[in-house]
């Protein structure tokens, strides 16, 4: 068996010395960050490559060597999904942080995976233009991990996922080989939609190299509606508001819990943004209000920087975590379960969090693993499969990760699945045993 000095041996024909950090080098956080996805096996080193040519000699050095590879960012979302152990190799992508092409009059932009989100969204905003989507731990996140994970936030109620905003992808396959598809060279792999295969991979499919987006135009203004009362009035001003000719880009339900947490009120809560012109959201705003009231709800509106602070304050409240102590769950339900679902929650686990994307049915749990156990979890996973839905555990502390079924999949493919698996990944380098079923 090779060892983890011959490992970095080998790869110094490839990096610079700069760009190989062996396990004894790593600081201690993310040593700590790496064996909570390992299962507290260590691997030899992490590297960096600068270039995608240097990340394909590194793939093509694992393949040779048949070593298993983890890859990360900045490893904000690496302890997501399930565990993996045995890892010989994690490779970081986050020197792989070069915008490609700024396409201003064309809405597009192509960058590296490693390229952090809100350095996306400094460039663009100075030509009044946006990445449509709202991530988790936006100081850090990388594009790459944004595309492995999913991660598009509150902004698909009027944008859409991940992988409706992606129009290329760029990916260094199993044995080293780069391959591309979409974007300005259409060039697509065996006949798969490669930008809706890696949209939520976890890194078990290949490494993202390169990424184009769509992006749109900054709106001239924006306001903040809050609703918030008993679960019966949210639901019907729930179902007003998807049924009306009102164009909010954000739609939110928001558990007691989260409400409270939030100094809002007591009840559960509608939190709707709306931006366009000026006159348009002060009346789409207006109109929301009035359908409040009508209903008995407390109603507000937030504008400017009050505005700002809400929606930063809710997704710290989502996704400020304790490694030690938060269980974050990602959830999805028919649309029109979506209050019950935060009731339920509300039920089997008081005094957790809950947040629910009105018109897809996704959302977030986040739990104290000190107030809950793995049964909770599980009634919890019944109920949204009841409601034609599922419930991920994102992140959680490793000993709950060993105990439970992260994934807990009970949907059909499976099958189709393990081969998309098999064909792109034959040798099960990447990640292995991370996604459903142990892929």
């Amino acid at each position: 068996m090779i060892t983890q000095t011959a490992i970095a041996q080998q790869l110094t024909s490839i990096l610079n010395p700069n760009a190989i950090c062996s396990w004894e080098e790593l600081e201690a956080t993310q040593q700590q960050t790496i064996l909570n996805v390992t299962e507290n096996t260590s691997p030899s080193c992490i590297v960096y490559p600068n270039t995608q040519e240097e990340l394909s000699e590194i793939i093509a050095c694992a393949y040779k060597n048949h070593w298993q590879v983890l890859a990360c960012g900045n490893s904000s979302k690496l302890t997501w999904g399930g565990l993996t152990k045995n890892i010989d190799l994690v490779i970081s992508t986050k020197r792989l942080n070069r915008i490609i092409e700024h396409a201003v009059g064309d809405l597009t932009l192509t960058v590296e995976a490693g390229t952090k989100f809100t350095d996306i969204q400094e460039i663009v905003g100075k030509e009044r233009q946006f990445l449509a989507l709202d991530p988790a731990y936006p100081p850090t996140a990388t594009i790459g991990g944004i595309v492995a994970t999913a991660d598009a936030g509150s902004l698909r109620q009027r944008y859409g996922g991940v992988r409706d905003m992606l129009l290329g992808i760029s990916f260094v396959r199993y044995d080293g080989k780069m391959a591309k598809a979409g974007g300005r060279v259409v060039k697509n792999v065996a006949g798969y939609d490669l930008m809706k295969l890696f949209t939520g991979s976890f890194g078990t499919l290949g490494i993202i190299s390169q990424v184009t987006f769509r992006l749109y135009p900054m709106s001239e203004a924006s306001q903040t509606v809050v609703l918030i009362g008993a679960a019966d009035s949210i639901a019907e001003a729930n179902k007003i508001l998807l049924a009306s000719a009102l164009t909010p880009i954000a739609i939110d339900l928001l558990s007691t819990e989260l409400v409270n947490s939030l100094g809002l009120g007591k009840g559960i809560g509608l939190i709707a943004r709306f931006q366009s012109v000026t006159e348009s959201v002060k009346e789409q705003s207006n109109r929301l209000l009035e359908v409040g009231e009508k209903l008995g709800l407390k109603g507000s509106i937030f504008s400017d920087n009050d505005e700002v602070t809400l929606w930063q304050r809710l997704q710290n409240s989502m996704w400020e975590v304790d490694a030690e102590l938060a269980i974050a769950c990602k959830i999805g339900v028919l649309p029109t379960a979506a209050v019950t679902t935060l009731t339920q929650l509300d039920n089997l686990a008081p005094n957790n969090l809950g947040l629910i994307h009105a018109s897809s049915g996704l959302g977030l749990l986040k739990l104290d693993s000190s107030k809950v156990t793995s049964e909770t979890i599980l009634q919890m996973r019944n109920f949204c499969q009841l409601n034609k839905g599922y419930l991920t555990v994102l992140e959680a502390p490793l000993a709950w990760k060993k105990q439970i079924d992260v994934w807990g999949y009970s949907g059909n493919a499976l099958d189709i699945m393990q081969k998309i698996k098999q064909q792109f990944d034959p040798d099960n380098i990447f990640s292995p045993h991370r996604f459903v079923a142990g892929i």
